[in-house]
């Protein structure tokens, strides 16, 4: 039986079962999900899934390993009825985000489109890259039209479409002022940028990692994530972070500086 929940305290104790804390590394969007007053959240009976989504974006899925293929599918059948027909997508482990989108677009005549795979990663240990020009410096607020240039760049890199760099200056702004962006810079120039964007209680996520494609290959990605990784651990957190499977540069990246893989997850979108 799925049981709603309300979103914050309420639906962090579902976040505190020992099954999901094993998954947690993977699962860690949930965490933000849950913290979102809008957000509409359930918990199956004995915290065996967990399910988040607010308005907008996919909605997220945790199941635990172990669960008879015949229930999985009862649960999952409920699931589809209480989410109802406007959900935008789903994000889960692969086989449970492709069994959900099976019995959405059966059930609300909806197209699923598998749209990019995310591996999860974990740093236990950091490993500085060496002879890496530069030092890390918190954004401040005179930044922000080179952020707005560096955010259109990841959209286009990240995502393949264009926006002009003048729409990202309230994004920029609001990024900036949260005073968690950080940039990379060589004799004062920005060269990279990295994001510690949520704090979970044991993680904190980074994103937006981006260098201009002229500067690249100079390790200066690789020096911002890793010195964003210091600031956590100071914190008494670990560095998590998602990477979009396609890209098998940033994978690297990120495995170079202690990055250890922590499962995948699947990215699914439904359309009418």
């Amino acid at each position: 039986m799925w049981e709603k929940l309300q979103p914050g305290e309420i639906a962090f104790e579902a976040l505190r079962s020992p099954k999901f804390i094993a998954d947690e590394v993977k699962m860690n969007l949930l965490h933000r999900i849950c913290e979102m007053s809008q957000s509409v959240c359930y918990s199956y009976a004995g915290g065996a899934a967990i399910f988040a989504g607010s308005p907008g974006h996919n909605a997220w899925l945790w199941m635990e390993e172990g669960i008879r293929e015949d229930e999985r599918q009862l649960m999952l059948k409920g699931l589809v009825k209480l989410a109802g027909h406007t959900l935008r997508g789903i994000t889960a482990e692969p086989r449970h985000a492709k069994l959900f989108a099976e019995l959405y677009a059966m059930r609300y005549r909806m197209r699923p489109e598998y749209k990019m795979g995310m591996e999860a990663y974990y740093c236990p240990s950091i490993v500085y890259p060496s002879a890496v020009e530069g030092t890390l410096r918190q954004t401040v607020s005179s930044d922000a039209p080179l952020i707005a240039e560096f955010m259109a760049g990841f959209a286009e890199s990240a995502y393949g479409y264009k926006v002009h760099p003048a729409s990202q200056i309230p994004s920029a702004e609001n990024t900036i002022a949260t005073g968690n962006l950080y940039i990379w810079t060589v004799n004062e120039i920005p060269v990279s940028m990295a994001h510690i964007a949520h704090r979970s209680p044991r993680h904190a996520r980074i994103n937006y990692v981006y260098t201009p494609s002229y500067l690249r290959k100079r390790g200066y990605a690789s020096a911002t994530v890793a010195a964003c990784c210091g600031l956590i651990v100071r914190e008494n957190r670990v560095p998590m972070l998602y990477a979009d499977l396609t890209n098998p540069d940033s994978n690297k990246v990120y495995q170079n500086i202690g990055f250890v893989e922590s499962g995948k997850v699947a990215d699914v979108k439904f359309v009418s």
